[in-house]
């Protein structure tokens, strides 16, 4: 384990124009630098690095962080190897604690798999190179696919032998204990080889380590399964790895699409063709796991299914889960007979291309259509059709692409669109009700006292009139509590007036209602910000952004980063400075007064709009005593408000 002391020494020394620069051209603009994103397809230059803050942001892809994030992300990296990394780039020597017993034998035990699983590999490919069998059997198997030597290398493909216990008998004289060999899956309960005459695929994860194996028979034998897995390991979990990921990555990014195909051999005929941005679910249905390897590359999913109408209609029925995770699909239907390796061998790479460019279509219209030739002619059938359609776009989180959806599919479907409007609107308030009563079930689980009525919270976007989602009142509060985030990121070690830092201001000055953020990572920071003044600890912008949470450097970055700046020519070329306020990094002072007293208001207008319904519950009730100390309440909030009002200039509260 890495001390803390290293990993601070790191920390100030990586420069991320440094780090970047090694991977990404950069150009001066203003006080930053400017580059194309390397973890998405631009022409147009959005990658902004600030040296000043140490920080990247992408304001194309959203991608965002400081060096260590950056070599992470780049380089498939784990937390501690990225650390490493940058070391050995500043020459930085580490000092590493020694972990528990308990770690450390988890670690082994992991590292152990990993290092069964490369010998198993090796094994492998050795037996498909360098043995009679291989030769005669193995190897024509892959040339006979159209693999060349060097794909066959590049995916580490190779041949388990015949007989019972030829592989485990070599890895147990090589010092491979059998207890972890049938851990990893290379060997059955029993002691036998797990994988016999079969020609073996790899399946590797995001860093490149191997992980586990298929292997597709040779026999004709009916009865013998033609794809077996490796059995789920800790290292190895069917649902959460992806086929091909690993060498598809970086194309993924680039080309900001994922195209998603069945087999091994799909993945592995597309890639040496060019088409690296493929991987494959290998024979299961996509997983929230699997969906959400691929999102952290490209939010764009194209999946192609070959021409079997009756496993087409299972397969999209598993798609909703997609679109729930706010991804775009298209769907692409191969001629009838071919999947994506035969049909690339009949028409060539670049035919391919186009073939499945010019009939993507979008996953949502390909349903309804499909569904719509199913139900021809049978009215009780179109109407289980319309539902069917209606909870897919549901699914959809953006109002704007669900009303384009909705408009559509009524022209498809013949239905008024106000009909599926109005459809549409009842699934969502119904997932919205059962947010909400899973939030009170939790909340009571917790004690956590209730957040605002939702009669008093204004209505989702899209919602029937009359029909007020239950949600709290985070978008009114919203920019004041990411002003207040703002200050203290980015400002709360800057000195106010004498030993009184921004952050100490602004913190003492909104006490009394800390426990009033609505959003939840807000919440994290503003906490984390008084535990670290409690602790005579300074509140500096590293800290967050270089945060172990990562939704907390996500949203710090987002507030202290903008694609626009302060031009330096209106000084440099026409010698005219701001004569009114200090430069924009440095107004501070004024940031903090304002920032706060804004917060405090909106805050203060909440407290007076609950106590008046405490007032009224107390009125109805005849409870005197309770009326008089809420009133009293009541008198001292309004004096609060009014204070605030004058100095901000506002009249009444703000909406």
């Amino acid at each position: 384990m890495i001390s803390q002391k290293s990993i601070q020494e790191i920390r100030e020394a990586a420069k991320v124009e440094d780090i970047v620069g090694e991977f990404v051209t950069l150009k001066k603009r203003g006080v930053n630098l400017l580059g194309l994103c390397p973890f998405h397809n631009e022409k147009t230059p959005s990658f902004t690095v600030s040296p000043a803050k140490n920080i990247y942001k992408c304001f194309g892809c959203g991608e965002s962080g400081g060096p260590v994030n950056f070599i992470m992300e780049h380089e498939s990296l784990t937390y501690p190897e990225a650390l490493r990394y940058i070391a050995k780039k500043y020459s930085i020597e580490l000092d590493e604690t020694v972990p528990s017993q308990e770690a450390i034998q988890e670690r082994q035990a992991m590292d152990s798999l990993f290092l069964i699983n490369d010998f198993a590999q090796k094994y492998f490919e050795k037996q498909l190179f360098e043995t009679e069998t291989g030769k005669l059997i193995g190897l024509p198997y892959f040339k006979e696919r159209g693999f060349n030597e060097e794909t066959i290398k590049k995916f580490g493909l190779g041949y388990a032998p015949k007989g019972g216990k030829l592989f485990t008998e070599k890895a147990i004289k090589t010092g491979y204990k059998l207890e972890l060999l049938q851990k990893a899956g290379v060997t059955s309960k029993k002691g036998y080889d797990f994988f016999r005459d079969r020609m073996m695929f790899v399946i590797h994860n995001l860093t490149g380590k191997v992980i586990g194996f298929g292997g597709r028979t040779l026999s004709t034998d009916p009865k013998s399964p033609k794809y077996i897995n490796t059995p789920e390991s800790e290292i190895y979990v069917k649902n959460k790895s992806l086929y091909g990921i690993y060498f598809a990555k970086t194309a993924i990014r680039k080309a900001d699409e994922c195209i998603m195909v069945e087999g091994y051999t799909d993945v592995i005929a597309l890639h040496q063709s060019g088409i690296e941005n493929t991987v494959a679910s290998s024979g299961t249905s996509l997983t929230v796991g699997q969906i959400n390897m691929v999102k952290r590359y490209t939010p764009n999913i194209k999946i192609l299914y070959d021409g079997d109408p009756a496993g087409i209609k299972a397969a999209i029925r598993g798609l909703d889960m997609v679109l729930e995770q706010d991804m775009n699909v298209k769907v692409v239907l191969l001629p009838t007979g071919e999947d994506p390796d035969s049909y690339l061998k009949k028409v060539g790479a670049d035919t391919f291309k186009e073939y499945i460019d010019t009939n993507a279509n979008d996953f949502i219209l390909f349903k309804t259509q499909l569904l719509l030739d199913e139900t021809a002619g049978d009215p009780v059938k179109r109407a289980a059709l319309i539902k069917d359609i209606v909870e897919s776009i549901a699914k959809v989180r953006d109002p704007i692409k669900r009303s384009v959806y909705l408009r559509e599919c009524a022209g498809r479907l013949e239905v008024d669109e106000q009909i599926l409007i109005s459809e549409t609107n009842k699934i969502l308030y119904r997932g919205l009700q059962k947010r909400q009563q899973q939030a009170d079930a939790q909340r009571a689980t917790d004690n956590a006292p209730p957040p605002h009525s939702a009669a008093d919270a204004p209505p989702e976007e899209g919602m029937p009139p009359g029909q007020a989602a239950p949600k709290s009142r985070e978008l009114n509060d919203n920019f004041q509590e990411k002003d207040i985030i703002r200050l203290i990121v980015e400002h709360g070690d800057k000195m106010l007036e004498g030993e009184t830092t921004v952050a100490t201001y602004v913190l003492s000055n909104i006490e009394e209602v800390l426990e009033e953020f609505d959003d939840a990572v807000c919440q994290k920071i503003i906490t984390e910000a008084y535990d670290l003044l409690r602790s005579k600890k300074p509140v500096e912008p590293q800290y967050f952004l270089n945060h172990t949470d990562t939704s907390i450097p996500d949203l710090a970055i987002s507030l202290i980063h903008s694609p626009h700046e302060y031009s330096s020519n209106w000084e440099d070329r026409w010698n005219n400075p701001l004569q009114t306020q200090p430069m924009p990094g440095e107004n501070f002072k004024q940031d903090a007064l304002t920032g706060v007293n804004r917060f405090k208001f909106k805050k203060i207008v909440r407290l007076c709009e609950k106590n008046q319904v405490r007032l009224k519950t107390a009125q109805d009730a005849k409870n005197t005593e309770e009326l008089m100390h809420l009133l009293k309440l009541q008198q001292k909030l309004n004096g609060i408000r009014e204070e605030l009002g004058k100095e901000l200039g506002t009249v009444g509260a703000i909406k």
